[in-house]
């Protein structure tokens, strides 16, 4: 994968490393990408590295859906770019769930941030009445929420 220019200018860093001082447990990013074929894939893996090098407590994983096709299939990651945001507790990684498909860019970048100060709080901030619910599923729910550039 190429090495690009910055994609996030200074002032950008600067506010997010305002939003990172919030950042309370470690972080891990798997990026799963392809050789061939992706689009959008070298501006996403340049994107994630810009925005884990802002914290210590954010680590990135790069990966390949094809070479790493076990580690993808175990994340459910069918798609590149694949984006998980997941726990790290030492050497273990921990899925919340979270996947981004495709570029997080425009407003998609908000919640890419917002979900990293989630996991990194562990704190999913659903009231007590709604995490008792979701407990208490016996099926699994399979959510997608799809954005489109306007």
């Amino acid at each position: 994968m190429r090495t690009a220019e910055k994609l996030l200018n200074e002032q950008i860093v600067s506010q997010i490393r305002e939003f990172f001082i919030q950042l309370d447990q470690p972080v891990e990013v798997l990026f799963f990408g392809k050789k061939t074929g992706c689009d959008y894939c070298d501006d996403t893996v340049q994107l994630l590295r810009e925005v884990t090098e802002i914290s210590d407590k954010l680590s990135l994983q790069e990966l390949d859906i094809e070479d790493d096709a076990v580690l993808a299939q175990q994340y459910n990651v069918d798609k590149t770019p694949g984006i998980v945001i997941a726990r790290k507790d030492g050497d273990q990684i921990v899925d919340y769930g979270i996947r981004f498909a495709g570029i997080p860019s425009g407003h998609e970048f908000t919640s890419l941030i917002q979900d990293i100060l989630l996991v990194s709080s562990r704190n999913s901030g659903l009231d007590e009445e709604t995490r008792s619910f979701i407990k208490d599923l016996k099926q699994p729910v399979f959510l997608q929420v799809f954005v489109t550039p306007t």
